[in-house]
């Protein structure tokens, strides 16, 4: 398959009734694990990394976006399922139109800092050369609660239909992430999604809506919500937490050769254990996208 174009990919998801899962990576392990379970099951997905992380001015070392942009667009063009590419919830700007002409096909824009009517002109015009570009665009309308360690670290404010059907009208996005009572950075918990206000929004707005905050949403809820609108859903907190219980795992191994732990491709490569836990982390959330066989 190519890099697909998610508008494409959201009304296939929309017409079969299921959702498509992003999962998000960090580096080239992760990347495949994710790959690798979508490939498996025949399930269309998005790949793609995190702009908030990667554009951080406080990182130790320097990012280049270019590089994975490519890495992302040649993993995507070398799948054998659909696959779609996106810079996620970026609060930098010029990172965001960078990310426009790097590789990938959808970005997303996010400052849950930003005042309403700033961050709307600002999609606005992202939107708008990112079209040029044959690229998509995600937004948000309303905030997720952040939660650490099981307890609210910042608190968040619902999506509401009229606002998300001014914003849509505005700024003409392709997809909108909304606060419905998900949550950002769960651990091990759940939590229980306003179908009311999910409902309304559908009602209110043709465009395919987006869950973040997969990790914490009952995957009864996921298969539900795809009934309301909903077209992809994020995943990420999950993910990471296990990779880093296999690569803490593999690396207690009492083998010194550092070839055998790093590179070689074998049963003590710790880069292949981390690979391993992504897909099959991956693949334990898929049944509740509904997307496997969809490819």
């Amino acid at each position: 398959m190519s890099l697909e174009p998610v508008p494409e990919m959201m009304r296939h998801a929309r017409s079969h009734r299921y959702a498509v899962g992003y999962f998000e990576s960090w580096n080239i392990e992760s990347l495949y694990g994710v790959i690798d379970a979508a490939e498996q099951t025949r399930s269309p997905i998005i790949i793609g990394f995190n702009g908030e992380f990667l554009s951080r001015a406080d990182r130790a070392a320097s990012e280049r976006l270019a590089l994975y942009g490519a890495l992302g667009k040649a993993a995507a063009t070398t799948t054998t399922v659909p696959c779609g590419f996106i810079f996620n919830e970026c609060p930098r700007d010029e990172w965001t139109r960078e990310a426009i002409t790097a590789g990938f096909n959808l970005v997303m824009p996010a400052d849950p800092d930003a005042p309403p009517a700033r961050y709307a002109e600002r999609v606005t015009a992202i939107t708008k050369v990112a079209h040029a570009n044959s690229v998509a665009v995600e937004a948000q309308i309303g905030e997720l609660p952040v939660c650490v360690g099981g307890k609210e670290h910042r608190g968040g404010s619902e999506t509401r239909a009229a606002d998300a059907k001014a914003f849509v009208a505005e700024t003409g996005v392709d997809l909108l992430a909304v606060s419905v009572g998900n949550v950002h950075f769960a651990h091990g918990e759940t939590h229980c999604l306003d179908f009311k206000r999910l409902a309304e929004i559908h009602a209110a707005v043709d465009t395919p809506l987006v869950l973040h905050g997969g990790t914490g949403i009952a995957g009864d809820d996921v298969g539900r919500a795809i009934s309301f609108g909903v077209t992809k859903v994020n995943f990420g907190t999950y993910v990471k937490q296990r990779y880093l219980a296999a690569i803490r795992a593999a690396i207690q191994s009492d083998e010194t050769d550092p070839h055998e732990l790093i590179g070689t491709g074998g049963a003590h490569d710790i880069l292949v254990a981390g690979r391993r836990a992504v897909r099959e982390a991956v693949l334990e959330r898929l049944p509740a996208l509904n997307s496997a066989g969809k490819a």
